[in-house]
């Protein structure tokens, strides 16, 4: 083995691929700049602006949004009318094919929200690191608001767009909650409150209990619920999911991409499987990873690996009996979890998603 060889590839192509590495991540911690300090809408809305005219747009300081908008325009990300001019004077543009990306909330293409929730998961880093030699975890609100407004951001396109497809893949759900008399649903670990809000549009006679045990969240979720005039059908509770009973009875509890995060999956199904009225069911989705531990894995593999390093495994390993999972929940897991819950039946449902996996869970 030579010098510049190493285990799995040369030394110089894991040098250059940590160097691009950190590239992208300063990128990203640029966009969440711009995200949240409205560069992007400014831009979209109001078009071309000198670093002036943008700062004054935004209220912020113009030597800081002049470097901003150059960096921008450097990434590519940002279209600027002279390079020659004075640094002044040049005038930068978000690209039409751009607004999907930075600016609009619900297109599928949508990922500021990503590049804020990729920010949330570091700021309790020294936190991390003393939990790695304690075995102990990371609170979920140590992680900010940053991350509740990122893991909402980065799922609000999806509950807008594809919900009612994902229940129509489902006849007996999709049925049951056209059907009367109207029926009741819990939607567990439901963070703002996206997806009880895309439960309800869906089904216009169904009521919803939108659940999470985090205070901020439930705040949000009334927010979002009152501006989307839904108040009537969706009301925000705050409970733990584990807790020995959910505060009704339901046709279809729902848990989205929070199953793994729970510090008790088990007691949390059982909960929903002993709240559940006559013929209803538990509808979990979930990481879409591999059945099996393979490496080097792939960039789905790389990513849900990435979140459970930062932020799932902590934040699920919180008590000393805690399942610890993780944000890499393989589908045999999942079943395991519906069996000691006392579910009779796991289904892997036939919906086609690329980061997620759809259960189905009855007696």
């Amino acid at each position: 083995m030579t010098a510049t060889e190493a285990p799995g590839g040369s030394t110089d192509a894991l040098a250059e691929r940590l160097f691009m590495a950190a590239i992208h991540t300063m990128e990203i911690a640029s966009v969440h700049v711009g995200g949240r300090l409205g560069f992007y809408r400014a831009l979209a809305e109001g078009g071309a602006a000198t670093p002036a005219e943008l700062a004054t747009r935004t209220s912020t300081a113009e030597r800081y949004v002049r470097e901003w908008l150059e960096q921008q325009a450097v990434a590519g990300f940002l279209d600027v009318d002279d390079t020659e001019a004075d640094a002044g004077a040049r005038r930068y543009t978000l690209p039409d094919a751009h607004r999907a990306v930075f600016v609009d909330e619900e297109d599928l293409s949508h990922l500021t929200g990503l590049a804020q929730l990729v920010i949330g998961v570091l700021r309790p880093i020294d936190e991390l690191i003393e939990a790695y030699r304690s075995g102990a975890g990371v609170p979920y609100p140590a992680y900010g608001a940053d991350t509740v407004e990122g893991i909402a951001a980065t799922n609000r396109p999806q509950f807008h767009n594809l919900l009612a497809d994902w229940f129509a893949a489902v006849p007996e759900i999709d049925a049951r909650l056209r059907a009367d008399p109207p029926a009741h649903v819990a939607d567990l670990g439901c963070g703002t409150g996206w997806s009880s809000i895309a439960i309800a549009r869906a089904y216009p006679k169904a009521t919803v209990e939108a659940i999470d045990e985090d205070a901020d969240s439930i705040q949000s979720t009334r927010r979002n619920v009152g501006a989307a005039g839904l108040a009537d059908r969706v009301r925000p509770v705050i409970h733990g999911a584990g807790e020995a009973k959910l505060p009704g009875r339901y046709d279809l509890v729902t848990i989205f991409e929070a199953l793994h995060d729970m510090n008790h999956p088990v007691e949390a199904l059982k909960s929903a499987r002993d709240s559940l009225a006559d013929g209803g069911a538990v509808l979990v989705a979930d990481e879409r990873v591999a059945d099996r531990f393979t490496a080097p894995g792939d960039e789905i593999e790389r990513f849900d690996y990435g979140f459970s390093v930062l932020h799932c495994l902590p934040v699920a390993n919180l008590e000393e009996d805690s399942a610890a999972t993780g944000t890499v929940i393989r589908s045999e897991t999942v079943r395991a979890y519906a069996t000691q819950a006392g579910f009779a039946n796991v289904e892997v449902l036939p919906i086609d998603h690329d980061f997620w996996r759809f259960y189905r869970l009855t007696d």
